[in-house]
């Protein structure tokens, strides 16, 4: 009752002087803090929260119309807060290097596969994005354009992907389309685990009618492909099929219009215990408990081939129209991943659900010991996951980065309506609108960089990639520095110099080794007399787990400046650094 006297008497009380609002925040945050661990209502604790909200929205006002007022005052400003928006971050030199690194990688893999590169806008129009994402919706950025246009930051490639094929009138068939670019998700963050709200994706889809499963083939063959030019470890990619688990739903009895949230329950088994699974298709989503107990006979099993002949060998399955044609797609795809030599890689898992709305097929993430929390590994049920309240009350909870994984590092699926979708919602009325069935995979480049950083700091990566640096010997000899400067780069190669009229060789050396240049080119006086350089190669070693330069007692090479080009590319150093 006092909370609720407490929250009515906030309501009322207009206008606050700003020492007045800030002593309510601090009451308001106090009390939003002993709602939550006195377990109140939910309605009480939505009330306060909001009413936190508000408060703090109505300080935020007053110090800035004082901040304003005080310019005339005399009063001291207040001091911009220098930070990046939540869910956000820079990357510094050594970051990008092994960030580009990663995306140069992907893109590799994708060109040897076939693929053509699009870009889309960074946002879309509002209604091209309702309405597919189910659950997560809710995650979606909103936008208002000055002119009023509802406007959203994408959520992915995949509906950029399908509104751009749908535009196009249908006719971009048997396409295969790269794309790698920011998306945005209003999450809670992780940002030591690259969950974060603005992120790196690169996506490979492919379009059109082919023959049953070789591009679902072709995708999951890319997918082991990139991750082991990624040297990423031990992977695993779990499959399974939409009408497969569609089909078991129906067979233990899941009303029609429960399957879509029940299958956003099983895709949380990689998150949570069946347990607390099971609670949610019961107690929130009013599933039978005797349905839900069913569906988790089939979604405990996971294998390879011999779960398919399992599920075969079950008579309620096969007579299931939609478990039926899933089953036997599987075992073709099984059949194709063969001679794709990446079986060993699969793990047939009947949990994999993947929550978005459009998926129609074969579905498919790829999985690392480090995408379950610390404790846990990757392949069993973890533990609920567990989240910690910020100190101030924020709105938002801050997630325990101990409790949560990387979680999957690629992912995706078959999405045949999709695009179809698009055509129908934009033909007159009566008219037949074209459709294109796709399939595509998603790579998570963030969560992939969480993963490498650490072992690209241990080999010590550089964060430049200078093939030459060009020095003094003696005089400062700027104009003949930059002439030669030019005359590499001119030839391909990547060169430096100090920008400093007489730099003392120390110096000089100094940034040599300080950005790991494989060759330091010596001009001096002698040397511009017989027109040559002196080349000095410079090497770099693990030591004790730390990278060291390897000392040597050359002095360098003489080399004819008019072949100093050749020279270099010729040699193994270079060959090495490309």
């Amino acid at each position: 009752m006092l909370a609720h006297r407490l929250l009515f008497s906030l309501g009322r009380r207009r206008p606050f002087s700003m020492s007045s609002l800030e002593e309510l925040v601090a009451t308001q945050t106090a009390l939003f803090n002993q709602l939550r661990e006195s377990k109140a209502e939910a309605s009480v604790l939505d009330e306060a929260k909001k009413k936190l909200g508000e408060l703090k929205k109505s300080l935020a006002l007053s110090k800035t119309t004082g901040n304003a007022s005080s310019k005339d005052g005399g009063k001291k400003r207040e001091r911009m807060l220098l930070k990046t928006a939540k869910g956000t971050r820079d990357f510094g030199p050594a970051e990008m290097a092994c960030r580009e690194n990663i995306e140069r990688t992907v893109k590799e893999c994708f060109t040897t596969f076939g693929g053509s590169c699009l870009d889309t806008p960074v946002f879309e129009r509002k209604d091209i994005l309702t309405d597919k994402y189910g659950e997560d919706a809710k995650l979606i950025f909103d936008l208002m354009d000055q002119g009023g246009e509802q406007l959203a930051l994408r959520y992915d490639h995949t509906v950029p992907l399908a509104r751009y094929l749908a535009m196009a009138g249908g006719t971009n068939t048997q396409s295969k389309i790269w794309q790698v670019g920011k998306v945005y998700r209003r999450d809670n963050p992780v940002m030591s685990k690259g969950r974060m709200r603005e992120f790196s994706q690169a996506d490979f889809d492919i379009s059109g009618v082919w023959d049953p499963m070789i591009p679902d083939g072709e995708i999951i063959s890319l997918v082991c492909t990139v991750l082991t030019k990624l040297n990423v470890g031990e992977f695993t990619v779990k499959i399974n099929h939409r009408k497969i688990l569609d089909g078991i739903f129906e067979v233990c009895g899941v009303p029609a219009d429960k399957i879509r949230s029940i299958s956003s329950a099983v895709d949380k088994l990689d998150k949570l215990p069946w347990s607390e699974v099971k609670k949610e298709m019961t107690a929130e989503k009013g599933l039978d408990e005797e349905v839900a107990d069913k569906i988790g006979e089939y979604v405990k099993h996971k294998g390879g081939p011999a779960l398919l002949e399992q599920l075969l060998a079950d008579p309620n399955l096969t007579a299931n129209a939609s478990a039926k044609q899933g089953l036997d797609e599987m075992g073709l795809l099984f059949t194709l991943l063969r001679a794709y030599d990446v079986v060993d890689k699969l793990s047939f898992d009947l949990s994999l659900a993947r929550g978005l709305d459009y998926y129609t097929g074969i579905i498919y993430e790829a999985v690392v010991a480090a995408s379950a929390p610390p404790a846990l590994d990757a392949s069993t049920a973890p533990k609920p996951k567990s989240k910690k309240p910020k100190k101030d009350g924020d709105e938002d909870e801050e997630v325990d980065d101990s409790q949560v994984g990387v979680g999957s590092i690629a992912a995706g699926g078959r999405y045949d309506n999709l695009v179809g979708a698009f055509t129908a919602a934009a033909a007159a009325e009566g008219k037949k609108a074209p459709s294109i069935p796709c399939i595509g995979i998603s790579f998570g480049l963030d969560r992939i960089f969480a993963l490498l950083w650490p072992s690209w700091v241990e080999r010590g990566g550089r964060t430049k990639g200078t093939i030459a640096y060009v020095m003094a010997a003696g005089d400062g000899l700027l104009e003949e520095r930059i002439k030669l400067v030019r005359e590499l780069r001119d030839g391909g190669i990547k060169a430096d110099f100090l920008a400093k009229s007489k730099p003392k060789p120390k110096a000089q050396f100094d940034v040599i080794e300080a950005d790991e240049v494989p060759f330091a080119v010596i001009i001096g006086a002698d040397e511009l007399k017989r027109g040559e350089v002196t080349v000095k190669e410079q090497t770099w070693q693990i030591v004790d787990g730390k990278r060291e330069k390897v000392k040597n007692a050359d002095q360098g090479t003489a080399i004819s400046r008019a072949k100093l080009v050749e020279w270099i590319k010729s040699s193994a150093a270079y060959q090495t650094s490309l």
